[in-house]
C-alpha cells in the first residue's frame, strides 16, 4: 500500500487530496507481460544487434586465416594507462589460437595481468620472465600452457619483475640490458622444432629497460589507442621512442598495426577521435574497432578471455575480426 498525492490540475481554492492505492500482487507468473509480442521482438534494437551479431559470428567462424611464413612477435605497446594493452594482447591471442594458430604470450608487465587472464599460476617463486631476464634461464623453460585452449602458451611475470630494470642497470652493460629478452626469444625460436605462429610481448604502461627490451625483441609494433580525448597524447613521443629503437637497437621494427580500442558509438568524441588516427596512421589502423564491453572488463575476474567467457558478446566478436583481419593483412609479415 502506498499513499501518493494527486498532481492533476485543481480547480482555484481546492485543496490537494490524498489518495490511497492498492496494489494487488499475482502469484502467477504467467500472468505478467514480460515480452512484446513476437512479431513485434524482431523490430526491436536489441533484436537487430543479435541478429547482426550472429551473422559476424558465422563470418568469422567460415572465413580462413593465413598461417604467416615465419613467427610474427609483436610487442603490444602505449605508455598511456587503461587503454586496453593486455586486454588486447590476451583476447588476440586467445582469437587467433582458436583459429588453430600456435600462440605464446609474454607477460612483461609487473603487475601479471595477462597471465592471470590466461590462467596461469605467476604467484611468488614462480619461474618465468623475470628468471630468463636475470638469471639467463632458457624461455622454453618457464613456458606454461593455458587452460583456455591447447594451442595458447604464456610466460608469467611474477612480482620480482618490479625490480628488474634496476638489476638490469647493475648487472650488465648498456648492449647487453636492452637484448636479454631478444637473446631468450631467437634462442627459444631455434631449438622449438614446433614454432609459434605469433608471440605477443605484454609491455608495463611505461618506456623503461622492459619495454625496451621488448622493442628489441620485436619485429611489429602494435598501439592499442581508446577512443577518447586524451588518446593521441603521448604518441608522438612513443613513435620518437620507436624510431630510435629502429636506429640504435632493431632496424626490423616497425608499426604495423594500431587498433581502437573502448569505443562508444553513442559519443561524437570517438567517432571523432577514430577519424583522426585513420587519416594519420591510414595503412596501419585496423578496420575492427573494439567496443565498449562489460564482458570484456568481466572475463579476466574468471581468469579467461572474453572469447571463452563469451564468445558471442560484442567485445569477443570484434576481437575476433580484429584478429582475422590481423593475421591476413599482415601473413607476409613475419
Amino acid at each position: 500500500m502506498a499513499e501518493r498525492i494527486s498532481a492533476q490540475s485543481q480547480p482555484a481554492g481546492t485543496q490537494w487530496t490524498t489518495k490511497r492505492f492498492h496494489v494487488k500482487h499475482s502469484t502467477n507468473l504467467r500472468t505478467i507481460e514480460t515480452a512484446p509480442e513476437s512479431g513485434d521482438f524482431h523490430e526491436t534494437p536489441l533484436a537487430r544487434e543479435l541478429t547482426v551479431n550472429n551473422r559476424r559470428l558465422r563470418d568469422i567462424d567460415s572465413q580462413p586465416i593465413q598461417r604467416p611464413q615465419r613467427t610474427r612477435i609483436f610487442t603490444i605497446s602505449n605508455q598511456k594507462g587503461g587503454v586496453g594493452k593486455t586486454t588486447t594482447a590476451v583476447n588476440l591471442a586467445a582469437a587467433l589460437a582458436q583459429k588453430g594458430l600456435k600462440i605464446l604470450v609474454i607477460d612483461l608487465d609487473p603487475q601479471g595481468n595477462a597471465s592471470t587472464a590466461l590462467g596461469i599460476n605467476h604467484h611468488a617463486g614462480t619461474a618465468g620472465i623475470y628468471e630468463v631476464l636475470i638469471d639467463g634461464i632458457s624461455l622454453a623453460s618457464v613456458v606454461q600452457a593455458s587452460p583456455e585452449m591447447p594451442n595458447l602458451f604464456c610466460v608469467p611475470a611474477t612480482i620480482d619483475l618490479a625490480g628488474a630494470e634496476m638489476e638490469l642497470f647493475s648487472m650488465f652493460d648498456s648492449t647487453q640490458r636492452n637484448l636479454r629478452l631478444r637473446q631468450a626469444i631467437e634462442h627459444y625460436l631455434v631449438e622449438q622444432p614446433d614454432r609459434p605462429d605469433y608471440i605477443f610481448i605484454d609491455c608495463p604502461p611505461s618506456l623503461g629497460l622492459l619495454t625496451v627490451n621488448a622493442f628489441a625483441a620485436a619485429r611489429e609494433v602494435l598501439i592499442p589507442i581508446q577512443c577518447e580525448y586524451y588518446a593521441l597524447e603521448g604518441l608522438s613521443q612513443l613513435l620518437k621512442n620507436i624510431d630510435l629503437i629502429q636506429r640504435q637497437l632493431n632496424p626490423n621494427l616497425k608499426l604495423s598495426t594500431i587498433l581502437l580500442t573502448m569505443y562508444d558509438s553513442r559519443t561524437r568524441l570517438a567517432s571523432q577521435v577514430a577519424d583522426d588516427v585513420r587519416e594519420h596512421f591510414p595503412r596501419e589502423t585496423l578496420n575492427a574497432v573494439i567496443p565498449r564491453s562489460v564482458r570484456v572488463s568481466e572475463a579476466p575476474s574468471y581468469q579467461q578471455s572474453v572469447i571463452t567467457y563469451d564468445k558471442s558478446s560484442p567485445g569477443s566478436i570484434a576481437y575476433m575480426e580484429a584478429a582475422i583481419e590481423l593475421a591476413n593483412k599482415g601473413a607476409n609479415n613475419g
